[in-house]
């Protein structure tokens, strides 16, 4: 169980239960894989968790204790289809449905150290497809909104949320680029993946000093970028080059020219 409780109108939630299934969204379920005693793997999975924090998230800049902490705890490989668990930590964007992915851990994770987040956060997770970046986040702050557009990912993070013990997660279903503004206002907001751009929708939903982190652009010109609500006026600066897969929902659309 992880401390704190979602605060206000945001405690109805809880996380949902669902029915689980170890394929990809959308996939047709492998062959078993050979199936190992349950302390063996789990022993093989904290050594690669291990590796993946000390070879691809402390050598890349990240030195916040609670960011390293918290993905030294969560079992990344529970929030990936079973056939896929020996990839949960490499150092790639993992696909968990078709065309969706858990971000690259270094990135990740200098996300999550640029937004500063805290024990007392209320966060906003937007795209949280399986559930990690939910989890992971768990750990640092008091209380998550885990928004997905997805039904079937939804109650899928939500099964593996609830099984796991991260209580103070709530996962909703809707279209990312509005938010939750029934929730409003949060302390920080996460996107899961790139986008084109940040709609004022989601900058909107920020707190008085809030926070909000995207990689903003596509390919090799893209970059993380920090928005912050000061007195009500939204500023941004790019903070560091991040190349990861994008987020459906914040394409711009094509402008009509004569």
């Amino acid at each position: 169980m992880h401390p704190g409780s979602i605060p206000g109108e945001a405690s109805s939630f809880f996380v949902r239960c669902a029915g689980r299934d170890d394929t990809v969204v959308g996939e047709q379920a492998p062959c078993s894989a050979p199936q190992a005693g349950r302390g063996d793997m789990e022993g093989d999975f904290q050594q690669l968790r291990t590796k993946m924090v000390d070879g691809q998230v402390r050598t890349t800049d990240v030195t916040d204790p609670a960011v390293i902490d918290a993905m030294l705890s969560v079992p990344r490989e529970a929030f990936v289809p079973a056939a896929r668990a020996a990839l949960a930590y490499i150092d790639e964007d993992v696909e968990v449905a078709p065309g969706r992915f858990l971000m690259e851990p270094s990135p990740f994770a200098k996300l999550l150290q640029l937004a500063g987040v805290g024990q007392g956060d209320f966060v906003l997770d937007v795209g949280c497809a399986t559930g990690y970046s939910s989890a992971v986040l768990s750990h640092m702050a008091s209380s998550i909104v885990a928004l997905e557009s997805d039904e079937a990912l939804a109650d899928k993070a939500s099964a593996t949320l609830l099984e796991k013990g991260y209580d103070n997660v709530a996962v909703v279903t809707g279209d990312l680029e509005a938010g939750c503004p029934d929730e409003a206002p949060f302390d920080v907001i996460v996107l899961g993946g790139a986008v084109d751009f940040v709609p004022d929708a989601l900058l909107g939903q920020l707190r008085d000093g809030g926070r909000l982190v995207a990689v903003v652009g596509s390919g090799n010109a893209a970059a993380a970028h920090i928005f912050l609500n000061a007195d009500g006026i939204v500023t941004s600066r790019r903070a560091f080059n991040a190349a990861v897969r994008r987020l459906p929902g914040f394409e711009r659309k094509p402008e009509f020219q004569f």
